[in-house]
């Protein structure tokens, strides 16, 4: 990818976690479908070529000659869709559209699990699933979907605090550090509703997902703080560091990282996982229960599995792919932002966010529009 074109930031397209929807699905119940589908509907297949690949993602989110090498490879077409939120995913499998392969994140997929909306599939019938399940044990038995049994595992990736060391200096590896006097105006939340509650959370020693009143008033009124001090939220990390119109960003270590291959200096940025906890998060890959064309979307799980493969897509889009034998390719890309790894240990903290109630997830949306109302 040339240094003159900006690398794609899939979280710049706004992954609002607020809205009618999330509230609406909170423990699953959105997402059964009418009628429930029948087994076979929901039985592992085997990787074969059965049709194109219908597939829905975030835009720019695979490396263009991975998708072209699997096209040459299995003489199939990839057929490209995205979305631009969990929510508007989920809506479009609820409104009966059928893709073959879609991308959810860790308490999306247990949303769907419970749904009933994701075909099972056996790590045996995908000849490099031991690359991430002999390996990473986290990953072998998800509090999201026990034993991975309707998923693969495609990214991990955390959330911290980028800034720009030549502006303001060094911080105190906290998420205290929003609040430097010398960013005031300058500062940039991400526009994300679990993101900024659960900053606030952990910032309080309280549970990142939590969704009790009394903890949501304490982080509310915590933010409410932070609020004079904000230039706004916005989930473009990547550029408003860049340009400067952000001293202080919290943001996502991929987009920190993709922003490394256009920096003219490097050394002006710095990103932080503060010491309090930093949430942990993982995308997967699923097949939906009404996939037209299953078998394929079994081939390309295991196409992408590759190593080769994996590496390609580490460098286009700067998120680590938990892959046996493409370690290095991350730390190579991050050697400037270390913090942005994601270790075994980051993953066995479990600062995942989680799936609550209905009441909970109530509270939480009222928290959001409080905290954004200002």
């Amino acid at each position: 990818m040339s240094p003159e074109v900006p690398p794609p930031t899939r979280r710049a397209v706004l992954r609002a976690g607020a809205g009618g929807l999330l509230a609406a699905a909170a423990g699953g119940c959105g997402f059964m479908p009418a009628q429930k589908p029948d087994a076979d509907r929901l039985a592992p297949v085997d990787a074969r070529v059965d049709g194109d690949l219908v597939y829905f993602n975030w835009a720019d989110f695979v490396d263009p000659s991975v998708f072209k090498g699997f096209e040459k490879e299995y003489g199939v077409k990839v057929i490209q869709s995205n979305f631009d939120s969990m929510e508007g995913m989920v809506a479009k499998l609820n409104a009966g559209n059928r893709y073959d392969i879609v991308f959810p994140t860790a308490k999306w997929a247990q949303r769907l699990v419970r749904g009933g909306r994701l075909r099972r599939i056996d790590h045996s019938r995908l000849d490099h699933s031991q690359a991430i399940f002999g390996t990473y044990d986290y990953f072998a038995d998800p509090w999201y979907d026990p034993g991975s049994a309707h998923t693969v595992p495609f990214t991990a990736y955390k959330t911290g605090i980028g800034w720009r060391r030549d502006k303001i200096g060094e911080l105190t590896d906290s998420w205290r550090d929003l609040w430097n006097d010398r960013a005031r105006g300058k500062v940039f939340l991400l526009d994300d509703r679990d993101e900024v509650l659960g900053m606030g959370a952990l910032a309080l020693g309280l549970d990142v997902s939590t969704g009790d009143p009394g903890d949501l008033d304490r982080i509310t009124s915590l933010l409410g703080s932070l609020r004079p001090r904000l230039r706004g939220f916005s989930s473009d990390s990547y550029n408003n560091l860049l340009n400067g119109n952000a001293l202080i960003q919290q943001a996502w270590s991929g987009d920190m990282a993709a922003m490394l291959n256009t920096a003219d200096d490097p050394s002006v940025f710095g990103f932080q996982a503060p010491k309090e906890g930093t949430p942990i998060n993982s995308d997967c890959y699923a097949i939906p229960w009404n996939a037209p064309h299953p078998g394929t979307a079994m081939l390309f799980i295991d196409y992408m599995l590759r190593p080769e493969n994996v590496k390609k897509n580490i460098e286009y889009i700067g998120y680590p792919m938990p892959v046996a034998g493409t370690e290095k390719t991350y730390a190579d890309l991050v050697e400037p932002f270390p913090e942005c790894l994601v270790t075994q240990d980051d993953l066995k903290a479990d600062v995942f966010f989680r799936n609550g109630g209905r009441a909970a997830e109530d509270a939480r949306d009222t928290a959001w529009t409080h905290v954004k109302a200002g």
